[in-house]
């Protein structure tokens, strides 16, 4: 299957979630998503490809599950669990939980223009700080996207991506 046309049913015939599990289970599964319509700096292009947790969250065992299958290209993929900005510039994605967005400007301190891209769970963040917001359309899971948070990180962003999300400024 087309992967802009599989991406694009995800969005627009999710069925109404009932579940944070399940809830849990589609955002691990757009940020695997994400990864296809990215591309980070050649520097970041090689080793492991990690995909930070700032914080506990549901998310981070379905994210788990998609690691043991997939890659990012070549590269493996490690999920890695942070209780302070210590080693965050070394993610790729940075995945904030909203319980943990008051932490936000010390995050950005130690990540930014590091090709890591930060995705958040509060309304509002793509339009200040966030690449990706995860939101929900009509009791669907959506996405907002703003490409000039992401672009300040050195993260190319395919325009198919921006077609599928909520283009926020």
């Amino acid at each position: 299957m087309n992967k802009k046309f599989f991406i694009l049913l995800l969005i627009l015939f999710l069925p109404k979630l009932t579940g944070y599990s399940q809830d849990a289970k589609f955002k691990a599964l757009f940020m695997y998503n994400f990864t296809k319509y990215l591309e980070w700096p050649v520097e970041k292009q090689r080793g492991d490809f990690i995909i930070g947790i700032y914080g506990a969250s549901p998310i981070t065992p379905e994210l788990r599950i998609i690691a043991d299958k997939k890659k990012v290209g070549a590269q493996t993929i490690v999920i890695k669990e942070f209780d302070s900005p210590a080693g965050l510039s070394n993610c790729h994605i940075l995945f904030v939980p909203e319980n943990r967005s008051a932490k936000i400007d010390e995050i950005m301190a130690s990540c930014n223009g590091k090709g890591t891209v930060l995705i958040t769970d509060k309304p509002g963040m793509a339009k200040t700080v966030a690449g990706l917001n995860y939101i929900k359309v009509d009791g669907r899971q959506s996405f907002e996207i703003n490409k000039a948070n992401l672009e300040k990180q050195g993260v190319k962003v395919n325009s198919v991506l921006l077609s599928l999300g909520i283009v926020v400024q």
